[in-house]
């Protein structure tokens, strides 16, 4: 069975990057029939958090795309001491026990030194009798330096992949204090948890090669590896949290007014698309089309502003979400519009219970012009709460000549009116503006304004009828 597993550090929050490598991790799994892990990688004790734990967690709670197992990496740390200890046992390791043990575990691929040949070369007897003594070491892979070739690998994204051993670094397993490294860490649980495919971004590259030899050392078959493209900013630099801040948190964009299946269907678009282009894809037919061979290589760009309104993001992302907003059953937006009406403070229970046919009904028709939740909470608040302000140009059409008083006589006419349906609403109006002798669109654009505070909307006279002809004659002799 295929087993994948996402391994977020509870150093930070959740950003659009790790959400995005879920999604393909989930998506992948899910199409083959597999499971899902998370896995936190929380054994960077000085850096975890708390909160950075639950921002992850209510991160992916809010994408609804569900894990099958949850581990802690933290949990694990004797069997990755017992990993390095049988990788000494079997030459596959070395301590190095080098004074300046600081800038020799920070140093990568790349670094002026490969290995110390003075303490790969030590014998195991002075290697334990120095160990027993008490001096301080790291325990390193020891990568195979008299072999010619390296090491290479079938990407599932970027194809064929190669290292030279003379390009890899004796890698630390254990540092000074005794704690694992990441190369260690991971490896073993990927071993023991039996992950089958590590999907991750093309940053960790260098990092497969490692964890290719630490595996075979150790006298594992490595699962399959798949790296997927960056993401990059609007400047072009690779998306981070250090760099672009709160505006890539996920968080951002739940409360911005995305709803999850949107989200996911803007992130799934990011490095990989179906075969026929199609944008707009439900869960489901995100499942049918996904093909982990289909990612791309290339590096995708995540558009964002300054700031955290809706036009500060993606044009794409709003798009998006507004299609999923309009086009889902309009029972499963009701929750979702819940919860911003909630924020905005607009909710009252009747919502839930005596008005709920009318809330739905209601819904039906305002997310005809709606891309995000929030706008539930700001462009229809008339429709849930009387204090509402009136815009610059519905001011204006209520400022026309003579139009308050035609409201005053429309609200007589509607409220003795027998059915209040929108055919009679549209006759009244219709009929007024005939025996006043103007144009039936002063009375419709002014009575727009009376009730919304907005000079676009619904069908002018569907308004009245979302309203109720209670609301709308109070509205019209208030204006």
């Amino acid at each position: 069975m295929v087993r994948v597993r996402f391994a977020p550090s509870p150093t930070g929050f959740l950003h659009i990057g790790g959400a995005r490598t879920y999604v393909f991790n989930w998506l992948f799994a899910r199409s083959e029939g597999g499971q899902v892990l998370l896995r936190v990688d929380d054994t960077d004790v000085g850096r975890n958090t708390e909160a950075s734990l639950r921002s992850i967690m209510d991160g992916l709670a809010w994408l609804d795309l569900p894990w099958d197992e949850r581990h802690f990496q933290s949990e694990r740390r004797p069997l990755h001491v017992q990993a390095a200890e049988a990788l000494l046992a079997s030459g596959n390791a070395y301590r190095d026990f080098t004074k300046d043990l600081g800038r020799r575990e920070e140093a990568g691929a790349g670094a002026p030194w490969l290995f110390n040949p003075g303490m790969r070369e030590m014998s195991a007897e002075e290697s334990a009798r120095r160990a027993s003594a008490g001096e301080p070491f790291v325990v390193r892979f020891r990568v195979p330096r008299e072999l010619p070739g390296g090491v290479a690998f079938r990407d599932l994204v970027l194809r064929k992949q190669f290292r030279r051993y003379a390009d890899i670094e004796d890698f630390a397993l254990l540092r000074s204090n005794g704690q694992p490294t990441y190369h260690l860490a991971s490896s073993v649980d990927d071993r023991d948890l039996q992950i089958t495919h590590v999907i991750r971004g093309q940053d960790h590259v260098a990092n497969t090669f490692k964890h290719i030899l630490l595996l075979k050392g150790l006298g594992s078959a490595p699962p399959r590896f798949g790296h997927l493209p960056l993401l990059l900013g609007p400047d072009g630099s690779k998306l981070s949290k250090r760099r672009h801040g709160a505006l890539v948190s996920v968080s951002n964009y739940r409360d911005m007014g995305f709803l999850p299946v949107g989200f996911v269907n803007y992130l799934s678009l990011l490095g990989w698309s179906p075969k026929d282009n199609r944008e707009v894809l439900s869960v489901d037919a995100m499942l049918a089309a996904f093909r982990i061979g289909n990612v791309l290589r290339t590096n995708a760009t995540v558009r964002f502003g300054s700031g955290r309104q809706a036009s500060d993001v993606d044009p794409k992302a709003v798009w998006l979400n507004g299609q999923h907003l309009r086009k889902m059953p309009v029972e499963e937006l009701v929750p979702h519009v819940e919860g911003a009406l909630r924020s905005a403070g607009l909710w009252t229970d009747d919502l839930g219970g005596s008005r709920k046919e009318w809330f739905v009904a209601a819904l039906a028709d305002l997310r005809s012009r709606m891309n995000l939740l929030s706008e539930f909470g700001t462009r229809c608040r008339a429709y849930f709460s009387d204090d509402f302000e009136v815009q610059g140009k519905a001011r204006a059409n209520l400022a026309k000549d003579g139009v308050k008083a035609m409201l005053r006589t429309l609200a007589d006419r509607l409220e003795l009116v027998g059915a209040f349906d929108e055919a009679t609403v549209e006759a009244e109006i219709r009929g007024l503006a005939a025996d006043l002798g103007v144009k039936a669109g002063l009375l419709i654009n002014g009575s727009r304004a009376a009730l919304t505070g907005q000079p676009v909307g619904p069908s002018a006279f569907r308004v009245f009828t979302i309203l109720g002809r209670d609301r709308a004659v109070r509205r019209l002799r208030a204006a």
